[in-house]
């Protein structure tokens, strides 16, 4: 039985993952392929965040052809939600629950594994998504469309960095336990996927770009504290928070340096 993937399988993993598209080649992958590929696919998600981030502003950019910006907003985050099936929301809801919630490493696992939403995470969830629904609509026409491919493209960026530098939660479950262990090699490949995603935004305003990578680098060293600490590693709802955040941020940084 063949264990390593054909080439082209990793990136189509990451398009499974990140997205609701069928692809169907993937269930030609026998168990030992699979798991192959959704490790060496987690490199490709910058990228496949790049393209989602594509519709979205490709949305963003018609709707504020016939309606304000706020309501273009949430005409294009409605749409990337269907494309993605909410996943990364799912995982803010979640993970503010469990931190928010739990009191000792078992609550929060225990938390993080229950469907149901609770105070801190419908609080932790309808903040956020007001803030990038704000955020979105507060984009300058000139670069809304690169703006948003660019923090679509960090936010998983975020979560390829945290994969890489905090080891999985041995109570934990999803992608982060199903990979394991990363490493450098990983956030080297997926920084080098994400070029194309940010480049646009280097070319635009450098200043944002560069605050958002700083931001990047302070917000690694204090959320892997903060897992080591509270639950011993990460779990695929903290990896999905961070792509979350990873966004936010960058939408801030663009509201920030944005002209008036």
């Amino acid at each position: 039985m063949r264990t390593e993937a054909p080439f082209w399988a990793p990136p189509l993993m990451a398009l499974q993952f990140l997205t609701r598209l069928p692809v169907p080649v993937i269930g030609r992958l026998n168990e030992a392929e699979a798991r192959d590929a959704l490790s060496r696919g987690m490199a490709w998600l910058p990228l496949v965040g790049a393209l989602i981030g594509c519709v979205t502003a490709g949305v963003f950019v018609g709707a504020r052809m016939l309606w304000s910006p706020l309501v273009a907003a949430v005409i294009a985050l409605a749409v990337e939600a269907r494309l993605t099936g909410a996943f990364h929301e799912d995982a803010v809801a979640d993970f503010c629950d469990a931190f928010g919630g739990g009191r000792t490493a078992e609550d929060v696992h225990r938390i993080m594994k229950d469907s149901r939403i609770g105070s801190y995470g419908a609080l932790g969830l309808g903040l956020a998504v007001l803030l990038r629904v704000a955020t979105t609509a507060d984009l300058p026409a000139s670069f809304a469309f690169a703006g948003i491919v660019g923090a679509a493209t960090m936010g998983r960026l975020w979560g390829v960095a945290v994969m890489a530098t905090v080891p999985p939660s041995d109570g934990g479950s999803g992608v982060a336990r199903a990979i394991g262990a990363a490493g450098p090699m990983l956030l080297a490949a997926g920084a080098l996927a994400a070029v194309p995603g940010l480049l646009p935004l280097l070319l635009i305003t450098p200043i944002a770009l560069g605050g958002a990578l700083i931001a990047g680098a302070l917000f690694l060293l204090w959320f892997g504290r903060l897992l080591r600490r509270r639950i011993g590693g990460s779990t695929g709802d903290c990896l999905g928070f961070a792509a979350y955040t990873g966004q936010l941020v960058v939408l801030l940084m663009l509201a920030a340096n944005s002209p008036r």
